[in-house]
C-alpha cells in the first residue's frame, strides 16, 4: 500500500515510544514523511525502536525521557527544537497501570502514581513544549475507552484517562486558534502493557464479548486514529475523543 505523505517537512514528538501503541503512531507519521522523536525510559529500548524506524527509511531522533523526570522532558524538547527548530505535534502517551486493585484498597503512593504519570506528566509535557509549537500544530492524548466506564478492577487507571478527556477539551479551548488538542481512546489491544489481561482467558472472553467488529484492536488502527487526527485532514476538529474500539460501549 502507497502511504500518504501528510507529514513532509513536520516535526513529530510521541512520548514512551519505543513500543506499543506510542512506536504504531511514530512508526506512521514517519512513514508519512515526518520527522519524529521517540523516547522511552531506557536507552536500550530506544536504540532498537530508532534502529527498526531507520531500517524504513524513517528520519528518526531517539531520547531517553521519563516523563515524570523535569530535566529529561526539558532535554526531550530541547534537544528537538535544536535538531529541528520548531514542533509541529506533541502525541502524550505515556502511562501505567501497575494494579487490579480497587480505588480505595490502593495506596498513596499507587494513586500519585498513577496521576503523576497518566495525567500530571502530560500536562508538562505540553507545557514545556508550547513556546514551540508551530501555528497549526496539533496535540493528541492517548486516553482509553475505559475512561468512559471506569470499572472496579482498574478503577483509577480508567478515573485518569476519564481525566484525558477532559484535559483534551480545557487545553483545546486555551491552545486555539493555533494549536488543535484531540484525543484517542483505543479499545484493548495486545501490548506488553497488557500482558497480564492477554494471559487471562475469563478478562479476554468478557472484552471479546463487546466488540462489534472482529479481534481485538492492533496498533496500526491506533496509530490511524492519531494521524488522522494530527493531519491537515482534521483541520477543523479540537477538543475532541476518537473512540477506536470496535464498537465496544463508549457513549450515546
Amino acid at each position: 500500500m502507497k502511504m500518504a505523505k501528510r507529514f513532509e517537512g513536520k516535526v513529530v514528538i510521541v512520548s514512551a515510544s519505543t513500543q506499543g501503541i506510542g512506536f504504531g503512531i511514530a512508526e506512521r507519521l514517519g512513514l508519512e514523511g515526518a520527522s519524529v522523536v521517540i523516547s522511552s525510559r531506557k536507552q536500550n529500548n530506544v536504540d532498537e525502536a530508532v534502529e527498526k524506524l531507520r531500517a524504513q527509511g524513517v528520519e528518526v531522533l531517539g531520547l531517553v525521557c521519563h516523563v515524570s523526570n523535569a530535566q529529561q522532558r526539558k532535554n526531550l524538547i530541547d534537544t528537538t527544537v535544536q535538531k529541528y527548530g520548531k514542533i509541529d505535534v506533541v502525541v502524550s502517551n505515556a502511562a501505567t497501570s501497575p494494579s487490579f486493585r480497587s480505588i480505595l484498597d490502593s495506596e498513596e503512593s499507587l494513586l500519585d502514581k498513577l496521576w503523576e504519570i497518566n495525567v500530571k506528566s502530560g500536562i508538562l509535557l505540553i507545557k514545556d513544549a508550547a513556546p514551540f509549537l508551530s501555528k497549526g500544530s496539533s496535540v493528541i492524548f492517548i486516553s482509553s475507552v475505559g475512561a468512559y466506564s471506569p470499572g472496579s478492577l482498574k478503577g483509577m487507571y480508567a478515573v485518569t484517562k476519564t481525566t484525558l478527556l477532559g484535559l483534551t477539551k480545557a487545553l483545546a479551548s486555551e491552545m486555539a486558534p493555533d494549536t488543535r488538542v484531540n484525543c484517542v481512546a483505543p479499545g484493548f489491544v495486545p501490548t506488553r502493557m497488557n500482558d497480564y489481561i492477554s494471559r487471562n482467558e475469563l478478562l479476554l472472553k468478557a472484552i471479546e464479548e463487546k466488540i462489534l467488529l472482529e479481534g481485538f484492536g492492533r496498533t496500526q488502527d491506533m496509530a490511524s486514529a492519531a494521524a488522522f487526527l494530527a493531519s491537515d485532514d482534521a483541520s477543523y476538529i479540537t477538543g475532541e475523543t476518537l473512540v477506536v474500539a470496535g464498537g465496544i460501549p463508549s457513549r450515546l
